[in-house]
């Protein structure tokens, strides 16, 4: 069997790194995105090469859309160099920022930084790499339990993760001829560090927001990680255009 072929956006850290390294160690080869700090990244393909598996990092803002078509031109160059193939087979839309900020209170700039990144980001990327992704492979976008609960000042962010969700059944409709499954998966509050690590190292939130999961405490990112890489595998590949909500029940 051909070796599949993952493209992580946003995989240097956070949930993006633990579910390129929950994907390698199935077999995966993992083609990651960074932003800025390279060194992190290098030190994640390191780790993936240590499972036995192949690994490339490669710059990206997903956020600026003018840089798509010399990733993907990158992307074409890296399978072929690295893995003698001309596609891949799973696309997760993983890469993001945070922000806080009450709705009244939500500049224009804000707003715009955020669906540039969350929302026209994946949705052109995706768009851009659809000629490099098999055949019956996967795309896997992430939302946000803010999408289905309403918290204070996260009014921006949940709209972006809601339209995401919106962008994920058109996807699987349109992509559905080419026999592409699109879902879309949902974290809950994960100790990590998104937003400063607030949830991972403010004991105080922390607990609250335990308090509020019916299986009692806070995320980690091993448990979006395996869910990840359960949802592309093989025994999943017959759901398409759902949503899929990995929080421990919050707020229910």
């Amino acid at each position: 069997m051909t070796q599949r072929i993952a493209v992580v956006t946003g995989g240097s850290r956070g949930l993006g790194k633990n579910a390129a390294l929950k994907l390698a160690e199935r077999g995966t080869g993992i083609i990651l995105t960074f932003n800025s700090n390279a060194q992190a990244a290098q030190q994640v393909v390191y780790e993936i090469r240590a499972k036995g598996v192949n690994a490339v990092a490669l710059p990206l803002n997903v956020g600026d859309s003018s840089q798509f078509d010399g990733f993907a031109k990158e992307i074409s160059h890296q399978l072929k160099t690295v893995w003698g193939r001309e596609t891949f087979d799973y696309l997760l839309n993983n890469a993001g920022v945070g922000l806080t900020a009450p709705f009244a209170e939500t500049s224009e700039a804000q707003f715009d930084e955020l669906m540039n990144i969350h929302l026209k980001g994946p949705f052109f990327l995706t768009q851009r790499l659809l000629p490099l992704l098999a055949d019956g492979g996967r795309i896997l976008n992430v939302s946000s339990g803010l999408a289905r609960f309403a918290l204070p000042g996260y009014a921006a962010y949940g709209a972006m993760k809601g339209a995401m969700e919106v962008l994920t059944r058109y996807q699987a409709k349109e992509l559905g001829a080419r026999r592409i499954s699109v879902n879309i998966i949902a974290p809950g509050a994960i100790e990590t560090d998104f937003r400063g690590g607030e949830v991972r190292d403010n004991p105080q939130i922390n607990q609250h927001i335990a308090a509020q999961t019916a299986l009692g405490r806070v995320g980690l990112p091993e448990d979006i990680g395996n869910a990840i890489a359960a949802l592309l595998s093989d025994e999943l590949a017959w759901m398409n255009a759902q949503r899929v909500e990995v929080s421990g029940g919050m707020f229910l």
